[in-house]
Parts: C-alpha cells; sequence; structure tokens
C-alpha cells in the first residue's frame, strides 16, 4: 500500500505542530482513498481497519534502538487504542508528508515527544467529532475508551472501526488547541513494551536491508582503492567477465573528492572503483577476486597512524593555532599551584562495526530510481543520488528497510549512490553488498586526537587552573568531521583559569560521527584527567567532581546550558547504587571508577568495578549507571536495553577496538583483528532513572561516554597506574 496521500480529491492540513520546527502532515483523504484495502485512514500516520486493529505508521528509521515502537507509542496513547490492537507499518522516505526522517543524535523523543502525541491527539478528536455528529450531539459530551466514544447521556458508544471512514469529511482541528492526557492517567506510556519486529527478527523473517530481494534481481560487488580516493589505474575486465554467473565488470570514474562530504551532506558520495555483476552475490565476489585492479598514486598514502602522533607530539610543544577559550590567566595560575598534573592523552580511529554490512538494492526504470536501503539519513541519500545521476529528486523513492546496527554509520549513504549507479548500467534491479572487509576498510571512522592537560591545584586541593592543548585534525579553521570540540567542554566554566588551544594536521581519512559524536573519546580524556587531579589532590573522586560542580543549578544559557544540579543529582545516586563509600573494602588487584558526562541532552554518571589478574587481563565486574533524561521514561524496556548497549559498547570500544592507517589505508578488515566484546566479557549492568521535572530526551547515546572512563578510572584504581591512550593494553598492568 503506497504511503504517499496526493492528488485532487485529498486535503491537506501541515501544522507546525512543535518547538522543533518540524511538520506533521494531517493529510485526510477521501472516503474511496480512505478504505483503499479495507483500511480506514484518519491521518498519514494512523489507519483503522474493519476489524478493529489500528495501524501506526513509524516515520523513522529503525537501527536497533526502538524507535518503531517507540514512536508509536506516542501516538496510541493520546489516541486511546489498547496497544494489543496496534500493527506498525515502517514509512518509506517522503519529508513533504513526513518532515524530516533520520536516526540521529538521540534526537526522536525530543523532537517528536509532543507532536506524536497530538498526532494520536487529533486522531482522536476527529473520531470523536464523527460520532457527535452521527448522534447530534455536542462533541465535548463524548469521551473515548480502548478504542470507543462513548456518549454517557445517552449511553450511545460506537467503535472507532465504525466511526473511522467518516473522518473523511471532518476537518482535523488544531493540535496546539487540543489538551493532552495528564500523565497519571497514561496506560502505554511509562510501560515495558518489547520491540515490534522482535517476534520476526528471533524467527529469521526478512526485515533487514540484506534481505531485500526483487525480480529480476542481479547482485553486486564494488572494489575500491585501499587508499582513500585512488582512482582506478587498471583493471581486468576481462578475468572477471570469464567467472559463471558473472554479467557485466566496469570502471566508475566516480570523484576522489567523495572521501570528504559536501555541505549539507554527512559521508562522501560516489568513489572511484570497479563494480561486478552477477547472478548471485558470491559470483560477483569471484568475478571482484579476478580483477587485479592496480591504483594511481593518492597523496593520502603518505600518511599513517604513527606519523600523525609524531606530528601530535610535535605540535604539542609548538604555539597553538588558535585558542577557542581564555578565562583568567592559566600560566600565572599553574605557576603559583600548591600542586600541578601533566598527562598526555590519546584516543585511534574506530569502526562502527555494524553487524550487517552496507547493502542497497536499486531498480532503475525509464529514467527513475527505486531504493530499499538501511539508511539513517535516506533525504541526502536522495538528494546524493538524484546530484551523482543527473536526476531529478522527485524521480527517486526510498523504502526505509531496518537496519542491522548504524552507530551513525548510516547516516552517510555511499553504498545508496554505488548501488544505484550501478543498477543504472546493469538495466536490471542490482542488491550492492559489501564484504566485511569493505565495510571495515572503507568505513567513516570515528577520528582519533591527542590532548597534552596540564592541571593545577591550590594548597586546599581545590582545581583552579585547567589547560587543554588539543591536537586533531583539520584545515585552516576548521575540523575534520567529528574531530573538534566546542568551547564549553566541562569542565570549562568551572575552572577560574581554563584554557583549550587547538592545532589540527591535514586528514585524507573519512571521519564522521559514530555513537555519542565527539563525546565518545572526550569524556574519556577529560573525566580520566578530572580523576588524576582529585588523586593529585587526596580527595575522594566522586566528592571532587561535586565540590566542582559546586551549587549552582545551572551554568551558562541555552544552547550550552550546562545542568550542574542535574549532573549532581546523577553523581550522588550512582554513588548510593554502587555503594562508593564501602570500595575500599574490596580485594586486591580490583577497583571502582566513576565518571560522569553531559550528552545529546542527559546526564549520566557511572561506577566500573573491575579486577585486573597478574597478567593484566581486565574484567568489568559490574557497572552501575544513574541517568536523567527528564520527567518520563516512555517505553521502559527499551530504555533499560539502550543504556545497557551503549555501557557495553563502550568498554569494548575501550578494551578492544582501532583501526591502524598504515600508507594510507586501514589495516584492520575484519573481527579477526578488530574484536569486538564477547557476551563472556559483558558485565551486568544496572540502571537508575533520575526523574527531574525537564522534557524527556533521548537514550540511544549519552550513557556511553561515561563507561570508557568509569572502566580506566577504575583500573587506576586497581593498580596504580593510569590508562592515557586506548584500546587498553594488558600488557601494561602486568603485574
Amino acid at each position: 500500500m503506497t504511503r504517499e496521500l496526493t492528488g485532487a480529491s485529498r486535503r491537506e492540513f501541515l501544522t507546525a505542530a512543535s518547538a522543533s520546527g518540524l511538520v506533521i502532515s494531517f493529510a485526510v483523504a477521501s472516503k474511496a482513498e480512505a478504505q483503499a484495502g479495507g483500511l480506514s485512514r484518519i491521518n498519514a500516520y494512523v489507519q483503522v481497519a474493519p476489524d478493529g486493529w489500528v495501524t501506526i505508521t513509524n516515520k523513522n528509521p529503525e537501527i536497533g534502538q526502538g524507535i518503531k515502537t517507540m514512536l508509536p507509542m506516542l501516538i496510541a496513547e493520546e489516541l486511546d487504542i489498547p496497544w494489543e490492537k496496534v500493527r506498525i507499518d515502517q514509512a518509506d522516505s517522503d519529508p513533504a508528508v513526513y518532515g524530516r526522517q533520520f536516526a540521529g543524535g538521540s534526537m526522536a523523543t525530543p523532537l517528536h515527544w509532543e507532536d506524536h502525541r497530538r498526532v494520536g491527539a487529533v486522531a482522536r478528536a476527529m473520531l470523536i467529532q464523527a460520532a457527535a455528529q452521527a448522534w447530534n450531539c455536542p462533541a465535548g459530551e463524548c469521551t473515548t475508551t480502548a478504542g470507543v466514544v462513548l456518549h454517557k447521556a445517552s449511553n450511545r458508544k460506537a467503535t472507532y472501526a465504525s466511526l473511522a471512514t467518516q473522518c473523511a469529511g471532518i476537518t482535523p482541528p488544531d493540535p496546539k488547541t487540543l489538551p493532552l492526557k495528564d500523565p497519571r492517567d497514561y496506560k502505554i506510556i511509562g510501560q515495558a513494551k518489547v520491540q515490534y519486529d522482535t517476534p520476526k527478527i528471533v524467527t529469521g523473517q526478512p526485515l533487514f536491508g540484506i534481505d531485500v530481494v526483487r525480480p529480476g534481481m542481479l547482485f553486486a560487488a564494488y572494489e575500491k582503492a585501499p587508499v582513500f580516493g585512488a582512482r582506478v589505474a587498471s583493471a581486468d575486465l576481462a578475468a572477471a567477465q570469464k567467472v559463471k554467473g558473472v554479467r557485466k565488470a566496469f570502471v566508475v570514474e566516480g570523484d576522489p573528492k567523495a572521501v570528504q562530504p559536501q555541505p549539507g551532506q554527512i559521508g562522501g558520495g560516489l568513489l572511484p572503483g570497479v563494480a561486478v555483476v552477477a547472478d548471485t552475490w558470491w559470483a560477483a565476489k569471484k568475478g571482484r577476486d579476478q580483477l587485479r585492479t592496480s591504483w594511481q598514486e593518492h597523496p593520502t598514502s603518505a600518511q599513517s597512524s604513527a606519523a600523525f602522533a609524531a606530528k601530535a607530539r610535535e605540535l604539542s610543544t609548538a604555539k597553538p593555532q588558535r585558542t577557542p577559550r581564555n578565562d583568567g590567566d592559566v600560566d600565572a595560575a599553574l605557576k603559583s599551584a600548591a600542586k600541578t598534573v601533566e598527562a598526555a592523552y590519546a584516543y585511534p580511529f574506530i569502526s562502527h562495526a555494524t553487524l550487517e554490512p552496507q547493502n542497497c538494492t536499486a531498480e532503475w526504470k525509464d529514467g527513475k530510481l527505486e531504493i530499499w536501503a538501511p539508511t539513517q539519513n535516506p533525504e541526502p541519500g536522495r538528494q546524493l543520488c538524484a546530484k551523482t545521476l543527473g536526476i531529478k529528486p522527485e524521480d527517486i523513492t526510498i523504502h526505509m528497510t531496518r537496519c542491522g546496527g548504524g552507530f551513525g554509520r548510516r547516516l552517510a549513504n555511499d553504498y545508496m549512490v554505488e548501488a544505484a549507479w550501478i543498477a543504472r548500467e546493469a538495466g536490471a534491479p542490482v542488491k550492492l553488498l559489501w564484504t566485511r572487509e569493505d565495510d571495515m576498510r572503507h568505513d567513516i571512522y570515528r577520528p582519533g586526537g591527542f590532548h597534552y592537560f596540564r592541571g593545577g591545584l591550590d594548597a586546599a586541593g581545590n582545581l583552579v587552573a585547567f589547560h587543554d592543548h588539543f591536537v586533531s585534525f583539520g584545515e585552516g579553521t576548521g575540523f575534520a568531521p567529528s574531530a573538534g570540540m566546542g568551547p564549553t567542554e566541562y569542565p570549562a566554566r568551572f575552572v577560574p583559569n581554563f584554557r583549550i588551544d587547538v592545532s589540527t594536521m591535514p586528514l585524507g581519512v573519512p571521519t564522521g560521527p559514530l555513537r555519542a559524536p565527539g563525546s565518545n573519546a572526550l569524556a574519556f580524556v577529560f573525566q580520566s584527567f578530572i580523576d588524576e587531579m582529585a588523586h593529585a589532590a587526596g580527595a575522594d573522586p566522586l566528592a571532587f567532581q561535586l565540590k566542582l560542580l559546586g551549587d549552582k543549578p545551572t551554568v551558562g544559557e541555552a544552547p550550552a546550558l550546562y545542568g550542574a544540579g542535574r549532573m549532581a543529582g546523577v553523581l550522588k545516586a550512582v554513588g548510593e547504587m554502587s555503594g562508593w563509600a564501602n570500595r575500599s573494602k574490596l580485594p586486591k588487584g580490583e577497583g571502582m571508577g566513576v565518571a560522569c558526562y553531559y550528552s545529546h541532552l542527559g546526564y549520566f554518571a557511572e561506577v566500573c568495578h573491575v579486577a585486573v589478574a597478574a597478567d593484566g587481563a581486565v574484567k568489568v565486574k559490574k557497572v552501575w549507571v544513574a541517568a536523567d533524561v527528564g520527567r518520563q521514561i516512555i517505553n521502559p524496556h527499551g530504555a533499560m536495553n539502550q543504556v545497557q548497549g551503549s555501557v557495553l559498547d563502550g568498554l569494548s570500544e575501550a578494551l578492544h577496538q582501532k583501526i591502524t592507517i598504515e600508507n594510507g589505508a586501514a589495516v584492520e578488515g575484519n573481527f579477526d583483528s578488530y574484536p569486538l566484546m564477547r557476551i563472556n566479557e559483558a558485565p551486568p549492568v544496572e540502571v537508575k532513572w533520575v526523574i527531574t521535572d525537564n522534557n524527556p530526551t533521548g537514550l540511544g547515546e549519552p550513557a556511553l561516554p561515561p563507561a570508557i572512563p568509569a572502566l580506566t578510572n577504575a583500573i587506576f584504581a586497581a593498580t596504580g597506574k593510569r590508562i592515557r591512550s586506548l584500546p587498553i593494553d594488558p600488557a601494561m598492568l602486568k603485574t
């Protein structure tokens, strides 16, 4: 069934219904249109079947974060329909109807907490109005319960199913005029719900991009240069085409500059390469193996992780290129400090390592393009394909499949434009599938970085001076994608003498957002160094953090407002739930570390308990998390999964993950050289929600950043050895 309601017989009501500025489409069809397929459509999100089942459309991509369940919960609550009578449909990419559709930045809750409830409220109001017209009574005399409209004065009632078609003749009310439920009356919001797709996932039913099958579909493999952006020098196309099942092999000129994103894009576009199209994917891969491709020289081949580290050390002692923040007089404060500490920290490039490799199915027909893609960001993908293929964006249809992991990787759409180009050349529907090595060696990496800290304490143990010379990647006054840092990074504004200096070096390696962009690295270095300062002061690290936060509830103003009181609240909570005060009773070789961090509108504090063996092996025994994401947890089941998954993701990054650049190319290519945390390494993660009177915010990312420094600080507590670079090297922890 098409989800696009257009045509002369329809009336559209487009209402800006939230502070986010997103547009909600209350699109109402005629009776004939509304009853297509036996379903009555009330608006772009809600359809009612004759048997009383309600289908709610999920507008955003589902990447495992549970959004396909959570967003419909908001609509169903205000619609007043039992959750047991709800089916969920995945929308196609249609910004004219649904506004911006994307998964990223933990933004689904803050952007849609109000507007999706109003979608349900509008549908409910229209159903009430339909009943009131039928009964010739004021709508204000009618109420609803569990999918039924009631008129208590006359003891009449009507099911939503019996009223739905009449909504085609009703003008939707202004959503801003409708009252929303009192939280005390919630029946769905706040109740634990299993992800809607779980039964299909565990029974192996097709949901993901990798599962798409089209009539007459061929398969494609695409080879790109190990050095990012290098052009094809030569390829044995004839040898590839001799492989049984191979239909076609051809060179794609592409754009070497597509390594770096264009304005408005995350990630690049169509890179040079060689495509092999075949009857099966295995045949395409075997054909690609026969290409014996050689590549032109490229300047990025001179870059390497070792060279970056050496250059960073050189830059750290030179005059910085710029100073984004300079409060007080750091140099004078350090000179007069009772105690000073210096430390150098570093973190590597890392890969997203999504379990479903990048893939896309594309079909080119009569100058138009149809795409099935596991994308987090479909509209930029549409624009990228239109620009690259020289067609109109409106001639491209994008079906959003479930994503087998995203973590920011699928905000880029390079795999989409590759599939589109290959499908046009092949003249048939084509499924492009990357190998694991393709995926890991052609990722858009979390960038590495280097921090050179100096800190000063006064005689009372107060942090009075803090300096960071941040060496990162970029050119001129700009940072490479996701390689930057803002001037308000904590503890900025909490230390009287605080300076951030910045130096950058050029980069030819593609970088971009990875779960909790920026924060996933910055939390490690800043929270680790604050822990160093606490120990230098002879202070309890948790008490040191609380003292640093002070007694002001907030610092700064929006959009850089920092809720110091909220952070103090989660620190106190995690201290209580973890038994922090009793940590001195732990056995030798065990320790607890604490860290806190604000990111993606969430305030999180975490305590990690570790045991370090004589051979340096680290065993994480437990992690406690205190979280403040506002006044309402929409789906406690999904929320718990997000926090626990984020913590394990962060621990995995700290313990194992590293991409090494040599001669301009990524060395690691599969899970043998780039391991992820295994089940036997995963600790229990206990979560406590600290409820505050603030609008609810997202959970996909903010629990990850403090997990890493909580771990490294715990290792210091257990061993006395400070972790200043990642991933953790057990050899340095041997006793």
